[in-house]
């Protein structure tokens, strides 16, 4: 098996230049000269004594947060594309090797001698994936994952934020001695959640800042006879409380329960959003959860069904990354298209 270390002096490369669109990298002297960052990562201590410059990505969010700060030259692989690369990434990513079409193994993390591991998911640091981040930092390899699925439930942070959404990115850019870029994507994307926010229809929050009484929304993620959808504490509760809309489901203890069809009909959504996944299971795509539902004698009564009122976001979207903000536009400029 291949030992793997980070280097213990600062090598002289030339980095990427800070954009969010995964274009050409130009020169900056800045990142080199960054010195030792120390975080604590969902309850574990990750230590960077230089900024890395060979990183693996374990799934597609992680993949996409580092071409938007510019840092497709500093990564040695990736890993588990669950949709279409973001058309203005893809250029960036083309140049990444793909190590394997979920998660790699942890034979083929080593050969790829890493100085760095980011995932979103503790599933990508399993046994039979890329082994734990603590057998990952006893080969001198700090592994980062995202704060909202931590390995321990109490180390987790239990409700996504567009904010935790953003700490998440100034982390990464913090590990990479490249903050400037951090900076640049975050105001890029807060001011398309503005500009969102401020053109929904139903955007009217009370003074306390909670959602309007504007209307309901069940976002719909997979199955048909067991329905995942939507509940407390995720994504979808972030982008219903920007546009002034109420999830349907806020007040399942779950961020993502099993729901059934009949209580689903009792709440009869104004509106529903659909996932539309690219894995290819029963109820994955959006058009297959539009056909199941036109058909099924509970669902077919539904108000939002008989108006034909959906919206389709990717499926990826709906987890916590870059990607967020396309479904905040997307369900935004939905609700206008079918408003009543």
């Amino acid at each position: 098996m291949k030992t793997v270390f980070i280097a213990t002096s600062l090598c002289v490369v030339l980095a990427a230049a800070g954009c969010s669109n995964g274009g050409a990298p130009t020169p900056n002297a800045q990142s080199h000269l960054a010195g030792p960052v120390n975080l604590t990562n969902c309850g574990q201590p990750v230590s960077i004594t230089a900024p890395p410059q060979r990183a693996i990505t374990l799934e597609q969010n992680a993949t996409e947060i580092m071409l938007s700060l510019g840092l497709a030259d500093r990564m040695v692989g990736t890993s588990y594309q669950t949709d279409p690369v973001l058309p203005d990434l893809r250029p960036a990513y083309d140049t990444v090797p793909v190590l394997a079409k979920l998660y790699p193994s942890r034979e083929a993390v080593r050969a790829a001698n890493p100085d760095f591991v980011y995932s979103t998911y503790t599933s990508a640091f399993a046994p039979d994936a890329a082994g734990s981040r603590a057998d990952l930092a006893k080969l001198g390899v700090p592994a980062y994952l995202s704060e909202f699925a931590c390995e321990n439930p109490a180390d987790t942070n239990q409700t996504v934020t567009f904010d935790g959404i953003s700490d998440e990115i100034r982390d990464i850019a913090s590990v990479f001695g490249v903050p400037e870029r951090a900076d640049k994507l975050i105001r890029e994307q807060q001011s398309r959640l503005d500009a969102a926010r401020g053109a929904a229809p139903t955007a009217t929050p009370n003074a306390t800042g909670q959602p309007g009484t504007g209307e309901s929304l069940l976002w719909y993620y997979s199955g048909t006879s067991t329905p995942y959808v939507a509940g407390h504490g995720g994504v979808p509760d972030a982008i219903s409380s920007l546009l002034g809309v109420r999830n349907t489901f806020t007040d399942a203890s779950q961020k993502w329960p099993a729901g059934n069809w009949e209580e689903i009909a009792k709440r009869n959504p104004d509106v529903i959003v659909l996932a539309d996944l690219t894995r290819g299971g029963d109820g994955d795509s959006a058009q297959s959860k539009i056909d199941f539902l036109r058909r099924n004698p509970v669902t077919s009564k539904l108000k939002a069904v008989l108006d034909g009122r959906f919206v389709t976001v990717p499926g990826s979207s709906m987890d916590p990354s870059i990607r967020s903000v396309q479904a905040a536009e997307l369900v935004g400029t939905g609700l206008r298209g079918t408003a009543r």
